[in-house]
């Protein structure tokens, strides 16, 4: 029996894909595979007993990538899951900063207990006036799932978008409205964009990407909203931009110290609320629970950060499954022809490979120099 520990409260959609063949532990010492949302794994001890790890979510950050990939712990997560969440959230950060929704409603929260309150609303609106985003211009940087969304639905909203992605595959392209503009280069999409939503990962090409040379680049006066990471933002650059007025208006889902004691009326800062909706958490832990129970039954990695995909589809004999350095893929791979295994599916990821195939063997029958974790499964 395979045992699953989690770390944050998962949704019981989630945890209800688990069959017989499974069962929940409080201590995740004993888990074979853990789900988890956000909580930090970083100082955690991992295991021996660890093979896998599921994010209900996109984001890897709280998760040790390397140190797992060092103890031949397979990591996975969610992309698109909470997509359409995500898109929505943005969409009501866009129109908040159109339309100043924010400050106008703390200034009606002012008026609570005082006498014509219908009057003073109606001398007093005007100073929330905003702008209509029908006609304006959308820059999205990012076209992955969440990226696609939020570009097609504002195509819908009768906006102009431009879209950035440094990795755009031609599936991804053709998921795109013909409508939206393809640029190569952000040179192309920062002085045309009335409005900047950002959907990239965070890692260290893209850390501080939005910085001093990318803000003068931009319209004066431009609507950017972040609902990636918090990362990704220059903050010196970024508050020095709204300081001067060429970013308009900040929209964020991730509030760090910098950004939120700024305290300017120009900010507009979410708890995080992105992923954040039932049908996201639901969805986001069907998948992750989906993808560790397929890793411990069948072998198979779909989805992984930190290893690469192999996948034999459902077990129909007795596999033997291998993670190894790169550079011991070669004779690990000789090993099991040696064996007559069949159906043999491999892959290399960075500095790890992954080798799946159909043998009925032992653990000892693949041990050569650079094999990291071995699993017979039966």
């Amino acid at each position: 029996m395979y045992k699953i520990g989690t770390l944050n409260k998962i949704s019981p959609v989630g945890l209800a894909r688990l069959t017989g063949e499974y069962a929940v532990v409080e201590d995740v010492q004993e888990a074979n595979g853990i789900i988890l949302r956000s909580y930090d794994m970083h100082e955690m001890e991992l295991s021996e007993n660890l093979l896998a790890v599921g994010r209900a979510g996109a984001g890897v950050n709280n998760i040790p990538l390397d140190k797992c990939a060092e103890n031949g712990i397979v990591v996975f997560n969610s992309p698109g899951a909470n997509a359409n969440a995500v898109k929505e959230l943005c969409l009501a950060g866009m129109i908040m900063a159109a339309r100043n929704i924010p400050a106008g409603l703390a200034w009606a929260k002012t008026l609570v207990g005082s006498e014509g309150v219908g009057k003073q609303i109606e001398k007093g609106k005007g100073q929330f006036a905003g702008t209509e985003i029908m006609g304006k211009t959308l820059g999205v940087i990012g076209l992955g799932a969440i990226g696609r969304l939020v570009a097609n639905a504002c195509v819908g909203l009768g906006m102009n978008v431009i879209g950035y992605d440094a990795f755009l595959t031609d599936a991804a392209r053709a998921d795109l409205d013909p409508s939206i503009t393809v640029v190569s280069e952000l040179s192309e999409l920062y002085p045309k964009s009335d409005y900047i939503s950002i959907h990239v990962p965070a890692n260290d090409a893209t850390k501080g990407m939005m910085n001093a040379a990318a803000f003068a680049q931009m319209k004066d006066g431009v609507k950017f909203m972040n609902f990636s990471r918090d990362k990704l933002m220059n903050d010196d650059d970024l508050l020095a931009a709204l300081e001067s007025g060429k970013v308009g208006t900040y929209v964020t889902d991730f509030a760090d110290d910098a950004v939120l004691n700024a305290d300017k009326p120009n900010i507009i800062v979410l708890p995080h609320l992105g992923a954040s909706s039932a049908e996201a958490e639901d969805n986001c832990a069907v998948m992750a629970v989906n993808e560790v129970m397929d890793y411990l039954e069948n072998g198979n990695i779909v989805n992984s950060v930190n290893m690469p995909a192999v996948s034999l589809g459902a077990k129909t004999a007795p596999r033997i499954s291998v993670i190894a350095k790169a550079d011991a893929a070669a004779s690990v791979l000789a090993k099991l022809a040696e064996l007559g295994a069949s159906n043999v599916a491999s892959a290399t990821r960075g500095d790890y490979a992954y080798i799946l195939a159909e043998a009925d063997a032992d653990e000892a029958a693949v041990a050569v120099d650079g094999v990291i974790r071995v699993r017979i499964l039966k």
